[in-house]
């Protein structure tokens, strides 16, 4: 009982404790970090887990005992760990994507996923990798392109769903499905026409989200990518705070919305459209983080932004271990997981805001 009433203590929506939840989130990135690397189809022990990492710390390395075989090395080094970090990386960011979407349409069932923005940015992502439409983009061609894509669907569905200047939310939801199975559609249409066979087969596992194969060279612009735009967000949470109030009034209270809008889509946009190009599509991560998050610290998007992009990391990183695990030595690709986990809780949100309206 002491337990449970001190955890209520420290993790309200009300007044929240930020130390104790920053210590706690940061230990279990800790033990997300370990057991991430440790399990899967062959087995590491957490010692040796951990004493492969600090083995690799500045200063430190030279006071670790080798007691480790090099297939436990190559495993936690060369396979898992920039897996693991990808997970945290791709995580944060669709979670800080679907904070950034429900400020903007003021709507807690917004996510890249339900809205279409990750169906458009893997039509654009998967006309360039099959047939090299954007290979003039050079290294980033694949990110770019998908850029491209969610840009141009979230700004469509954002246009559409305003109806005499403000976003109806029913046809917001509406839209943002018919416009996702168009691009699915666009999408099948491209890799039905793909150039091979091995291509038709390495986009559709692609598609259904998987952080296989991942590489340390993946994690670089994904996670600059992410940093700088939870600066920027981190930096305009006031507005976000006053833009949930309304357009009207955040304009009052001295907010350029439109500036702002403006913002958030080409924020989000990068978002959507680096993580989908480098994970495919993963869905629900957006919509169920935030909305948790919400219930441990409130709205204020200065708590919201950092503690949801922490737990979506630790949340997809949990989800990869099962897709590993679950049909093992073969892989389960980890945005079905998502999508067998995220319906049911997409269903539960949409009966409870049908009630509370």
């Amino acid at each position: 009982m002491n337990v449970m009433s001190h955890l209520k203590k420290n993790f309200n929506r009300i007044n929240p404790n930020m130390g104790v939840i920053t210590v706690f989130l940061f230990i279990t990135v800790v033990i997300t970090l370990l057991f991430g690397v440790a399990l899967g189809p062959v087995r590491v022990s957490i010692e040796n887990v951990a004493l492969i990492l600090l083995s690799h710390i500045p200063g430190l390395g030279e006071f670790i005992p080798r007691t480790w075989e090099q297939l436990d090395y190559n495993i936690v080094i060369g396979l898992r760990l920039p897996r693991v970090i990808l997970g945290m990386v791709v995580g944060a960011s669709l979670s800080v994507t679907g904070v950034t979407m429900q400020a903007l349409v003021r709507n807690k069932l917004a996510d890249p996923f339900i809205l279409g923005v990750s169906s458009g940015a893997a039509v654009t992502a998967t006309l360039g990798m099959l047939f090299g439409v954007f290979s003039f983009l050079g290294r980033y061609s694949l990110s770019i392109s998908a850029f491209f894509g969610a840009a141009f669907t979230i700004i469509l569905v954002y246009t559409i769903s305003r109806v005499r200047g403000r976003i109806n939310i029913t046809q917001l939801l509406l839209t943002g499905v018919a416009v996702a199975m168009i691009m699915d559609g666009l999408t099948r249409i491209i890799i039905l026409n793909a150039p091979n066979a091995l291509g038709i087969q390495s986009a559709t596992f692609w598609l259904s989200g998987s952080l296989a194969g991942a590489k340390p060279a993946y994690l670089t612009l994904p996670l600059i990518v992410l940093l700088v735009c939870m600066a920027v967000l981190i930096l305009n949470y006031r507005g976000l705070n006053l833009l949930l109030l309304g357009e009207e009034s955040a304009g009052s209270l001295g907010v350029n919305v439109k500036l702002l809008q403006k913002l958030l889509v080409l924020t989000a946009s990068l978002m959507a459209g680096v993580t989908v190009a480098v994970s495919g599509g993963i869905g629900f991560i957006g919509l169920m983080i935030p909305h948790f998050t919400r219930i441990l610290v409130g709205s204020d998007h200065r708590k919201v932004l950092p503690v949801s992009a922490l737990l979506g990391g630790i949340l997809l990183v949990w989800v990869d271990v099962a897709a590993r695990m679950v049909l093992a030595p073969q892989e389960l690709p980890v945005g079905i997981l998502t999508a067998i986990i995220g319906g049911p809780v997409f269903i539960w949100l949409l009966k409870r805001k049908t009630k509370e309206g």
